[in-house]
């Protein structure tokens, strides 16, 4: 009896395919590519169909970045696309070769019968080069993570920035009827009308607000200044009113100041107890019980403070969309905008590139996130050598794109810091800070004053009464109607009490 043959045994587990033993070809739709070009050429309203979709890159055959190119070049010449003439421009830019001759392209317009599906055919194509540069980019991440000499923390940088490029180059938003629009506009009027007249988030200072209607939502708002003009405290005092007064959450980004300096801020502000005793803990009775007593308005305010040194574009803007999602933030700010940088995104010959990508970016984040972003900036050294040390808009320091991308850009301005304690008329200005709106895109400019208070690090309205006031006499004359209508005239430079409102917008300030 011949031996019963023997099987090997039945594997219970299917065998595991590494990726280094099974090719994969990048995601392409070549088809796809023959049926656009063939389309185009046949055609002549084709091409506007498919322009903001698609570019030469998005295709993976090298021919057909070719012909699409050439294409290109006969839309700029305004000629006619059709297979001759496509023809015709490869022979010109002497690639015809390379894409395969003549036959190929007449080849191109057989593959389709009409432009009926061409957009689909086209977004399909566009992804396929989307998932192959997510591929790129994460390849080179992963040769780069297995070597020892790499930071990590720059290449997390650099993988960022690549990351955040191939999101901007590929966001498209299409066009829209204008009903809806109106619809939106008709809305926030009437939320205007209920808030009085203030349409976005309020400041908390009357004068600013009446130029602005508060805090416009999609704005860059830049306020600038040179050291020591009190920047950071103006901002702080704006960001505890929106919080604390109008219940309005505000995301706050110091890159200059730990989150427990920005917060003894806040302390010195609310409750009028000088930054040195504060620093020493050397407190009075009365001033434990003020501050006992007054500490209570910054507790559960919606206040989001991050204090990230030489924060990033990139990390900016996953932070202020998870605020803005998850606790409803309705304004950031930024102190200050030199402090960031934009690593990993791209090369910079100098400074002044970085930074206009920068405000190039938080332009782009605020229409994104549909809040105000406001950013504080610098000033160059010119203001010191004008008379009257009065800003203006070329003084921004490292400026490019930053007076271009802002929607408004304010100057603070204490005369008194440089010695000025009167005005042309005699009048005191001890005690007073000038705020400038020197740009407003969709409104008024003008100028107006505050109340500032060093030891505090307070800016105030001038119509805010404080026992500490009446020790202020230099000015209670006229602190009542500095700001009326009527009396700052800035041809002549001049202080009257008036808030001046001029019905120009960016490119009418005499400043």
């Amino acid at each position: 009896m011949a031996e019963k043959p023997t099987y090997p045994k039945r594997q219970t587990q299917p065998t595991v395919i590494g990726p280094n033993e099974m090719g994969k070809l990048p995601p392409q739709a070549l088809e796809l590519e023959e049926a656009v070009l063939g389309a185009i050429m046949l055609e002549t309203d084709a091409f506007p169909k498919v322009s903001e979709i698609l570019k030469p890159e998005c295709f993976y055959k090298i021919a057909h970045q070719r012909i699409f190119e050439a294409i290109q070049s006969l839309v700029l010449q305004q000629e006619p696309i059709d297979m001759h003439t496509v023809t015709e421009q490869l022979r010109k830019n002497g690639t015809i070769d390379e894409v395969g001759g003549s036959y190929y392209i007449t080849l191109l317009t057989t593959k389709v019968s009409s432009a009926a599906h061409l957009e689909y055919h086209a977004k399909i194509v566009a992804q396929k080069y989307l998932a192959r540069e997510l591929i790129r980019l994460s390849s080179e991440v992963q040769t780069k993570a297995f070597d020892d000499k790499t930071d990590v923390h720059d290449l997390l940088q650099e993988a960022e920035g690549m990351l955040f490029d191939i999101s901007q180059n590929n966001l498209k938003k299409d066009f829209i009827q204008i009903n809806p629009v109106i619809e939106e506009a008709r809305t926030r009027i009437q939320q205007a009308a209920q808030k009085k007249g203030t349409s976005g988030v309020p400041s908390g200072y009357h004068s600013l607000d009446r130029i602005t209607s508060g805090w416009q939502n999609s704005d860059l708002i830049i306020i600038a200044a040179r050291p020591a003009m009190g920047k950071t405290s103006f901002v702080l005092s704006m960001a505890k009113n929106m919080a604390v007064d109008y219940k309005s959450p505000v995301a706050v980004f110091s890159l200059e100041m730990s989150n427990v300096q920005l917060v003894n801020r806040l302390i010195m502000n609310v409750c009028q107890i000088e930054g040195e005793k504060i620093k020493s803990g050397q407190f009075s009775n009365d001033e434990w019980q003020i501050f006992d007593k007054n500490i209570t308005q910054l507790m559960d305010a919606s206040i989001f403070i991050d204090d990230t040194p030489s924060l990033s574009i990139f990390e900016l803007r996953s932070k202020a969309r998870r605020l803005v999602k998850e606790h409803k933030v309705q304004c950031i700010i930024i102190d200050y905008l030199q402090l960031m940088n934009a690593t990993g995104m791209n090369y910079y010959s100098n400074r002044e590139q970085e930074v206009s990508t920068i405000s190039r970016s938080l332009k782009g984040l605020a229409k994104e996130l549909d809040i105000p972003i406001i950013a504080l900036s610098q000033l160059n050294r010119g203001v010191e050598g004008r008379e009257g040390k009065r800003p203006q808009l070329s003084d921004l320091r490292e400026s490019g794109a930053i007076e271009q991308d802002a929607d408004l850009v304010c100057f603070i301005h204490r005369p008194e810091y440089y010695g000025l304690t009167e005005d042309s008329q005699g009048r005191s200005m001890v005690g007073l800070a000038e705020i400038i709106v020197s740009k407003h895109r969709n409104g008024a400019t003008g100028s107006f004053y505050l109340k500032f208070k060093d030891i505090y690090a307070k800016f105030s309205n001038i119509d805010d009464i404080t026992q500490e006031d009446n020790m202020m006499g230099s000015y209670q004359a006229f602190s009542s109607k500095l700001n009326e209508p009527g009396g700052y005239d800035q041809t002549q430079h001049e202080i009257y009490p008036n808030v001046n409102y001029q019905s120009g917008g960016a490119d009418e300030t005499p400043f």
